[in-house]
């Protein structure tokens, strides 16, 4: 997994000066620790999230995290099973959204490095590599980890933190809204 990791990060293409340092220090954490996807790697490891869009709608989908009480895009935990960082997140989009029909844009959006209350070491950071996924516009389901999921209009979100707006940003250019 930390080969295929690598080879994501270093095919992308970073958008700005601080996302290329993102990628230099996310592939350094790949180098230096076998481990470094996993969660069991302790103080960082990679995750995986996604923006969940309806490109026609020009709406958005977040999760009200159980844990963090805060509205986020879906994402977590890459899995052995998973094949890469791509279908770690279309994975998580599926069991966080409930959604069917989802598709993966391939490059990674941004990426996002975030302290975290995960695991037993403190501090943990999320060294999370951002996708965009296009979807139908259906309703969303609850997970276990949620306590809502909703559509908001792209530039109408609630309370967010700043991650989550520069996110919805990249996705904005992305789609051209």
């Amino acid at each position: 997994m930390t080969d295929r990791c690598a080879a994501t990060l270093r095919a992308w293409r970073a958008p700005t000066h601080d996302q290329a340092e993102l990628r230099v220090a996310f592939l350094d954490h790949l180098a230096s620790r076998d481990d470094g996807w996993s969660r069991a790697c302790p103080g960082a490891h990679l995750t995986a999230s996604t923006l969940v869009c309806d490109p026609v709608g020009r709406r958005v989908l977040l999760t009200l995290h159980r844990r963090l009480g805060r509205w986020l895009q879906t994402g977590g935990h890459l899995e052995p099973a998973d094949a890469d960082l791509e279908a770690a997140a279309l994975r998580e989009a599926r069991e966080e959204s409930g959604l069917g029909g989802l598709s993966l844009d391939p490059a990674p959006l941004r990426l996002s490095r975030h302290e975290v209350p995960c695991g037993p070491w403190r501090p943990t950071y999320h060294l999370d590599v951002q996708y965009l996924v296009r979807s139908p516009p259906t309703p969303p389901l609850v997970s276990e980890e949620s306590v809502d999921v909703r559509w908001f209009d792209h530039d109408e979100l609630p309370e967010v933190d700043a991650s989550v707006h520069e996110l919805v940003a990249a996705a904005a250019v992305r789609l051209d809204w």
